[in-house]
């Protein structure tokens, strides 16, 4: 595991316990079972949703985006502002507020 992904796990230490899974090249970040943030290319992106993007866009965070067969396809996620890196309390408030989008975004399980 990289340096970048264990610091992440500093980073986000007010928020709690995060896990980081191994995915597509990258890592995807696990708070309780649910990814709430990426990492691609030692950048973290974190979960965005109708209700919480706009806190990305008033700052102009790049969204997160990949290529695949000459197409670009855009993700929602975004990339993390670089001040949660330095103030762990502002690192729980967005981390809180990606969770909050990755909880929203989950589906529910089917009955059988």
């Amino acid at each position: 595991m990289s340096n970048y992904i264990e610091y992440l796990k500093e980073v986000f230490s007010e928020f709690g316990s995060v896990q980081p899974r191994r995915m597509f090249g990258g890592y995807g970040i696990f708070h309780k079972g649910l990814m709430f943030a990426l990492v691609a290319d030692d950048t973290l992106y974190l979960k965005a949703d109708e209700i919480n993007s706009r806190f990305f866009t008033e700052r102009e965070l790049e969204q997160f985006s990949y290529e695949k067969q000459g197409k670009a396809f855009k993700m929602s996620y975004y990339m993390a502002p670089e001040d949660i890196f330095d103030d762990p309390e502002e690192a729980k408030v967005w981390a809180d507020r990606s969770y909050a989008a990755a909880l929203r975004s989950k589906k529910p399980k089917k009955k059988k």
